[in-house]
Parts: C-alpha cells; sequence; structure tokens
C-alpha cells in the first residue's frame, strides 16, 4: 500500500481552452519500488482535473488482442437481424443483450448505434430488498450460442479492462493525495462493471440526425474505451465552450472520468460531456467501453483533499435533468430507465415513466 501522497502538487489554473486530450503512458506509471512515479502522477492530476479525458498506452493488452476483439464486434454485427435480436434486451431486467438499432436514448433523442450490453456473471438477487430496486440489475449476460467468438474475447477483455480500471483509480488515487487503496473498499467483491460492444451506424435513424450518442456523462468512476480508426468522439471539459476532438490512436484506450468521482471530490473531478457524432453514411464504427463501477449498493462519500485540492474543487453539478446521486446503484439505474423506455417500462413498470 502506498501511503498518504507527500508529492509536490503542481496545480497551476489552466484559463486557457484545451484544444486535445493528453495522452499518458500507463507502463511508466510506477517506479521500480512499486511507488507510483511522481512525475506521472502529476501528469493525471492535471488531465484528469483539466480535461476529464485523456489516453492511455502501455496498459497491457497481449499482441493483436484489440484488432481481434473489433474484428470479432463487426462480424458480430454482421450476422443477420434475427440472430441479434434473439438477445434482445427488452427480455432482460438486467438491461443486458442486444439494443437494435436507435432504440438507446440520449437525452430524449434517438441515438444512431445498436450495441450488446453485458456485466459480471452472477446469479439473480431474488427476493430484491424493498426500496433497492437496483439490485436487480445483477444477473446474467445474453450471449449467442451460435457464436462463441464473441463471449470469448469480450470476457477476455473485462478482465484486463478490471485490472486496469483498478490500477488507475489507485493512481488517481495518489494524485488526490489519498492512499492509493482509498477507494478499494466499494469495489469489494462484486465490482458491477459494466461493458459494451458498439456498432454505429451513418444514415439509417433519421430521428437522430447525426447523433451517435448524445451529450452526456458517465455513472460510475473510470470508463475505459477501446475505439477504432473511424473518430467521431468530442469532449467538452468544464467551463470550456469549445469541444475537443479525440483522434483515434490504434490500440489505445480513452479514459473519462464519472459521476461517482465528481461526487466524491466534490467537483474536483468532473464527469466530462461528451459525445459521438455518427459517421456518413455506408461508414461504420466500432468501439467497446468498459465502466469500471462498485458494488451495486456502494454508497460513495465525499473525500477529504489537501487544501489546495479542495479550493479549486467546483462542486457537483447541478443539473435537475439529472441529479447526481451518491449511491451508485440508484445512480446507474436512473440512467438506464431513461435511456432503455422499452425495457424499463416491461421490468421496472414502478419507476419508468411510460
Amino acid at each position: 500500500m502506498q501511503g498518504r501522497a507527500t508529492i509536490g502538487l503542481n496545480l497551476t489554473f489552466m484559463t486557457t481552452p484545451r484544444t486535445s486530450v493528453p495522452v499518458l503512458d500507463l507502463s511508466s506509471a510506477r517506479a521500480a519500488d512499486g511507488r507510483f512515479n511522481p512525475e506521472f502522477i502529476d501528469a493525471l492530476r492535471d488531465a484528469a482535473h483539466h480535461v476529464g479525458f485523456f489516453q492511455i498506452t502501455g496498459y497491457g493488452a497481449r499482441n493483436g488482442q484489440t484488432a481481434e476483439l473489433l474484428d470479432t464486434v463487426a462480424r458480430f454485427f454482421a450476422l443477420p437481424l434475427a440472430d441479434r435480436l434473439a438477445l434482445d434486451n427488452r427480455n432482460s431486467a438486467q438491461f443486458r443483450g442486444y439494443t437494435r438499432l436507435g432504440k438507446e436514448v440520449t437525452r430524449g433523442r434517438a441515438d444512431s448505434r445498436e450495441q450488446i450490453d453485458f456485466g459480471p456473471e452472477r446469479p439473480i438477487v431474488d427476493p430484491v430488498p424493498e426500496g433497492r430496486s437496483f439490485f436487480k440489475l445483477q444477473g446474467p449476460n445474453q450471449w449467442p450460442a451460435s457464436f462463441p467468438d464473441l463471449e470469448r474475447a469480450a470476457t477476455e477483455w473485462a478482465g484486463l479492462m478490471s485490472r486496469v480500471g483498478a490500477e488507475l483509480l489507485a493512481a488517481i488515487a495518489v494524485a488526490l493525495g489519498l492512499n492509493e487503496d482509498h477507494f478499494d473498499e466499494p469495489f469489494a467483491d462484486t465490482p458491477a462493471w459494466m461493458a459494451k460492444l458498439v456498432h454505429y451506424v451513418g444514415g439509417q435513424v433519421p430521428e437522430a440526425g447525426n447523433q451517435g450518442v448524445g451529450a452526456h456523462a458517465d455513472y460510475g468512476f473510470v470508463t475505459l474505451l477501446l475505439q477504432d480508426t473511424v473518430g467521431g468522439l468530442e469532449v467538452q471539459p468544464y467551463g470550456q465552450d469549445e469541444w475537443i476532438t479525440v483522434e483515434p490512436i490504434e490500440g489505445a484506450l480513452v479514459v473519462n472520468l464519472g459521476e461517482m468521482l465528481e461526487v466524491a471530490t466534490d467537483g474536483y473531478l468532473m464527469a466530462t460531456i461528451h459525445r459521438v457524432t455518427a459517421p456518413p453514411a455506408g461508414v461504420d464504427r466500432y468501439s467497446v467501453p468498459f465502466f469500471w463501477s462498485p458494488r451495486l449498493d456502494a454508497v460513495i462519500e465525499e473525500v477529504e483533499l489537501p487544501a489546495a485540492l479542495a479550493a479549486d474543487a467546483r462542486g457537483v453539478s447541478d443539473d435537475p435533468e439529472n441529479p447526481m446521486l451518491s449511491s451508485y446503484g440508484a445512480n446507474v439505474l436512473k440512467g438506464f430507465l431513461r435511456a432503455h423506455p422499452e425495457t424499463a417500462a416491461r421490468h421496472y413498470p414502478e419507476l419508468s415513466a411510460g
């Protein structure tokens, strides 16, 4: 365990709008003695506080793994629609499985994407404790029996991303002046990570226009995104009108911070708004976002920041359309209900607006 950080804090406030997303090499994060390198921690703190997005290389993927995963995802979405619909997420109280093109909603508008959602394979919670409907999110995945490569590749990737997510969260804790194991307890035993296999399609969802996925923030702690080389991801750092294009780096991971870290740090770290522009008609874009998230019953308390950091805390976002909740399970269920109205109406009628 690394103790409370004693490294110097480089806290010069940046008033000039950022125009690019930093790139960090995770293989350089720790020194030979196992401690985090101060130079890496300073770069991480700067990227996390001022941009809320960065890319990482050197995170331990085996040779060829990222290309194989994206190819496997593309082959799944090339299957006949009937094969994909056999995994219809409307049949899943966990919102797992296949979401049809244009049927996930962001900010009330259809997205130009289809996808597979999956998470940890665990038994269904029955009975669900009263007032804790989020426990219904625990349960089985839906995978195509005729295409086992998809489950194999996705499961291998989730194992790697769980390790990367834990390492990054440890580094973020140190960057906040905390012990590197500070956030371990909410993840103990049953972290409720989520992941998607996504296919963006342009020109096939008229009501979406050019929206691949609308402007939003993520629910959990750390998001790790593998994207292909097509591009389309844009981010808007806190207090900045300009959007930044996240230029694809083949095999790199795009990292952003979620609402749980915003709650924990009173806005020193923000859940940065981002969006994806749909590709042109006839062009396919594939991506694999992984959301490193704590137990469903975790309640995230505000941390005690060093005075120099606390002075730059910006407060938790005040958005009446997206109240930020300290209960992870309640926060993520809120998002699912809004994004998948048909599935919500079927499995959560008491909570669904429709």
